[in-house]
């Protein structure tokens, strides 16, 4: 997929009042709304008024802490998150073209839960569900379920914890691997609904899966009949080789963190090198660049205002991802050079929702739009359709 053939594609990274810690002190931010179903529904709305390809919610099984591995002690900041599935299941309704991707923890919830769950949302939006697939190393986390124990690692980086992060990413990959087989686990034909002679299902046009590996042995069928994409898309961040792994082998969009075009270049060399690896190198898989943005109409004030929320917050701001500080057509051209470096699409964080979401669907895209880089209009009706994703055929069809 070469930047010269295709416009590149959009997303958007939604996270509580926004990616800085501080955002939900901004005037914009309505704190008092983050739980009300009606707070979400006005940022997909948003969102999709500029015609974005989909977007992400974050989620996670113990209280957001300012810490990698542990929790924190902190009031200053929010805490507490609505579920990422069942939000994208009732904004779904409320959309029509945007494509909307959950986020769910592999390491603790059960792959046979998770199909069904994906795929009730691909039929209640019709069909423009997708998945973001993560992992989770926190021992207080694992307390929640005290099903298993984690070792304990200091950071992502320190010895001992490529081990721990190997077999949770194999674990993630099989988790996901599960999920697939179960969405093909019943045919696209399976249901026959003949009042007639009284037959609801084609019995043979279900399958058993059977599935065994070192982490899930799962037998199947699923109880949801095969989705309306056929599979759903499945999505992951990676930042290192062994999450890249992950991506090459279960991904259809892997979000990665380049600083520059040449880690940009480098990370999709090692990326596209790891799907030829899996046996994957026919298969289409996009890779998102992420960007934290804070974007004003003046550097200036961009600036000015991430200063602001860095003194609020009593610290200054860094994230995995790459913080833009500018105007929209400033950024545009940021994702342009990136776009040429192999990437096929971003994943915006917006700082702060209620002031950098608008910013990026009424200044950023019409701003790719006059570049001539970006959709016009939504050219399709599933998320498979709008990433130029066909509709995979059932493995277990004859």
């Amino acid at each position: 997929m070469s930047p010269s053939s295709l416009a590149l594609h959009l997303a958007v990274a939604l996270d509580g009042t926004g990616w800085h810690p501080a955002s939900w002190r901004e005037p914009v931010a309505r704190p008092r709304d983050l739980f009300t179903a009606g707070y979400w529904a006005d940022l997909v709305a948003e969102a999709e008024r500029g015609l974005l390809d989909f977007v992400t919610f974050e989620d996670g099984l113990g209280p957001q802490s300012s810490h990698l591995l542990d929790p924190d002690e902190r009031t200053d900041q929010v805490r507490g998150r609505l579920d990422a599935v069942l939000i994208a299941s009732r904004v779904a309704p409320l959309t029509r073209h945007i494509g909307l991707v959950p986020t769910v923890v592999a390491t603790h919830t059960e792959p046979f839960h998770i199909s069904k769950a994906i795929a009730t949302l691909d039929y209640v939006s019709t069909g423009r569900a997708g998945l973001r697939v993560q992992v989770t190393a926190r021992p207080n986390e694992a307390a929640h379920f005290g099903r298993r124990t984690i070792p304990r690692i200091d950071a992502y980086d320190s010895p001992g914890a490529e081990d721990v992060l190997s077999d949770l990413f194999d674990e993630a990959a099989d988790h996901v691997e599960v999920v697939r087989r179960l969405w093909d686990s019943w045919e696209d034909d399976a249901e026959i609904r003949d009042v007639a002679t009284g037959r609801f299902i084609d019995r043979d046009k279900l399958h058993y899966i059977d599935f065994q590996g070192r982490h899930f042995s799962v037998k199947g069928p699923s109880v949801t009949p095969r989705p309306p994409q056929g599979q759903p898309i499945v999505s992951a961040l990676a930042h290192q080789t062994v999450p890249y792994r992950l991506v090459a082998r279960q991904a259809d969009i892997g979000y990665v963190t380049p600083h520059d075009t040449d880690q940009a270049r480098a990370i999709v060399a090692e990326i596209r090198a790891e799907q030829e690896t899996a046996g994957r190198a026919d298969e289409p898989l996009h890779l998102f660049g992420d960007l934290v943005v804070f974007l004003d109409d003046d550097p200036a004030a961009a600036a000015a205002r991430r200063e602001r929320l860095d003194t609020l917050a009593g610290e200054t701001y860094t994230s995995d991802a790459r913080v833009f500080t500018g105007t929209p057509a400033q950024l545009a051209d940021l994702l342009g050079e990136l776009w040429e470096a192999g990437l096929t699409g971003f994943r915006l964080r917006p700082a702060v929702l209620g002031h950098d979401l608008p910013a990026i669907t009424r200044e950023l895209v019409p701003e790719l739009q006059r570049r001539g880089v970006f959709r016009r209009a939504y050219e399709a009706d599933t998320l498979r359709g709008l990433l130029g994703m066909a509709r995979p055929a059932n493995r277990y069809a004859a």
